[in-house]
């Protein structure tokens, strides 16, 4: 395991819709944090999720141009590519924890990227999957 944590979607559009209050505040940090680390993973299904989340689900719709910056910088992450193999890993992962094949998908990239965190709020805060453990960092402040 490395120092590195992958992020869900969800707490990305939080770090980027300041209209959610507390939530947006402590995903900022994370994120912010992850920055000066450079310990930031992400996959290509979550750049994927958050383009079109941010252009539906946030408070305020972002400009294409504005969205298109957004997923260019955290281009520069480290980004796990979904391939037949992580989706045949997905499955397999979907079927032992009885997840939904999207979340198990984002396992499957934490899992691939050697991570011991997985930042989402999705999936149950302190639950182990393998190696990699889910924190929920909407609901206690950020470890350091």
């Amino acid at each position: 395991m490395t120092d590195k944590c992958f992020v869900d979607t969800n707490i990305f559009l939080y770090a980027h819709d300041s209209l959610t209050g507390a939530k947006h505040q402590r995903a900022l940090q994370l994120i912010d944090g992850l920055w000066a680390s450079g310990h930031g993973v992400v996959s290509t299904q979550v750049l994927q999720e958050l383009s079109i989340n941010l252009q539906r689900k946030t408070a305020h719709t972002l400009p294409l141009e504005e969205i298109e910056d957004i997923i260019r910088e955290y281009s520069e992450w480290q980004v796990i590519t979904n391939t037949p193999k992580s989706i045949l890993g997905a499955i397999r992962v979907q079927t032992r924890y009885h997840i939904s094949f999207w979340d198990a998908l984002i396992l499957q990239a934490a899992l691939d990227a050697g991570v011991s965190i997985l930042y989402s709020e999705d999936l149950a805060h302190g639950q182990h999957y393998g190696a990699v453990q889910v924190v929920n960092p909407l609901l206690e402040p950020v470890p350091e």
